[in-house]
């Protein structure tokens, strides 16, 4: 275990000294390019004012034969834009790979400035952080990046959900965790062929009432473990994000499946198909109700201390910070929005 004192020391001589706080951004969304295809980078540039993030995929859904195009095209495409107020992130192959070592050496000295976070994909535990964490401080000094590149750690197999709370700390790099549903399953022996959402068989049934049919509720197959890593990254002061819907076809479905990890604590959700993009804004975009109920607490409340009632209802300092929780992320979705700004009064 690394003592306290050096937890935010640099791993290498000239590389930038760790952040002790998360950057404040808006993150409802991040949204997948896949940077092998021609015409998918040519619209990076319409999509930087439409998404939160940005992220040059170059693991799943790459062909082996096209790893080292969809490299150089994420290369291209990072210096081809400037991204603003808009992460740009990479999801690089797993470590065990034979692309993972070179996705980051190459990334990070072509675009290292540039870069806010490398996505890691099936992350086991905190060796696995560890390891790139410092690589990373390496090649920071080496090619002179000013600005810790963070890491975010994809949970999508058994031992890595075992191991949450270990990964959530493992460094200061940390910047959240995002939910793989469909390599989890299939690490877990899980039977379903489904990329996230819930399962029509996976139900409990009301209670007999003699011979009347009796009512069939289906229930959520990630709960638990959406669940497991909210907590997690919320004790580490990290985000926990939800992953991938795979289901195009299906968009109630997949508003149903981001609002309950919206619920639950979660900052945001992929999006892999341009539908998808106006789905995370509405749902990880609090409501413009209950954006002017949580003012009405900051305003009866300025200090967060005592309780007062406010439309019959009681409030104390515990739903102050719920309350402020929600008029921050709303004053961060008005200053992208306007027209989300004028519906909150901000």
């Amino acid at each position: 275990m690394k003592l306290p004192r050096n937890f935010y020391k640099p791993l290498a001589i000239g590389a930038p000294a760790p952040l002790r706080e998360l950057p404040v951004r808006l993150e409802r969304m991040i949204h997948f390019v896949p940077p092998h295809v021609e015409k998918m980078r040519a619209k990076v540039g319409e999509l930087v004012a439409q998404v939160d993030v940005v992220l040059g995929n170059l693991e799943d859904a790459v062909p082996a034969d096209a790893k080292l195009a969809a490299r150089a095209g994420f290369i291209a495409m990072a210096k081809a834009h400037d991204f603003g107020a808009t992460g740009l992130w990479t999801r690089v192959n797993a470590l065990n790979s034979p692309w993972g070592l070179d996705d980051i050496v190459e990334v990070v000295a072509a675009v290292g400035p540039k870069l806010d976070v490398i996505m890691l994909p099936k992350v086991e535990g905190d060796w696995d952080i560890h390891y790139l964490d410092q690589l990373l401080a390496q090649l920071e000094a080496k090619h002179g990046v000013k600005k810790p590149i963070l890491i975010h750690a994809i949970l999508e197999t058994a031992e890595g959900v075992d191991n949450v709370a270990a990964i959530a700390t493992a460094s200061p790099r940390m910047h959240g965790m995002s939910l793989g549903p469909a390599d989890l399953a299939a690490s877990r022996a899980m039977k379903t062929t489904r990329v996230g959402g819930g399962h029509p068989d996976y139900q409990v049934l009301a209670d007999a009432a003699g011979d009347a049919p009796r009512a069939r509720f289906q229930q959520d197959l990630w709960h638990y473990t959406i669940a497991k890593m909210v907590d997690a990254c919320a004790a580490a002061g990290i985000k926990p994000f939800y992953g991938p819907f795979g289901d195009f076809s299906d968009a109630a479905a997949c508003e149903a499946q981001f609002r309950n990890a919206f619920l639950m604590g979660c900052a945001g959700a992929w999006s892999l198909h341009p539908s998808q993009i106006a789905i995370a804004k509405r749902v990880f975009s609090p409501d413009p109700g209950e954006v002017a109920f949580a003012r009405k607490i900051l305003d009866a409340m300025p200090d967060g201390t005592g309780a007062v009632m406010i439309d019959g209802k009681m409030q104390d300092d515990a739903t102050w910070k719920q309350a402020k929780g929600v008029v921050d992320l709303a004053r961060l979705v008005a200053a992208k929005d306007p027209e989300m700004a004028t519906r909150y009064g901000l």
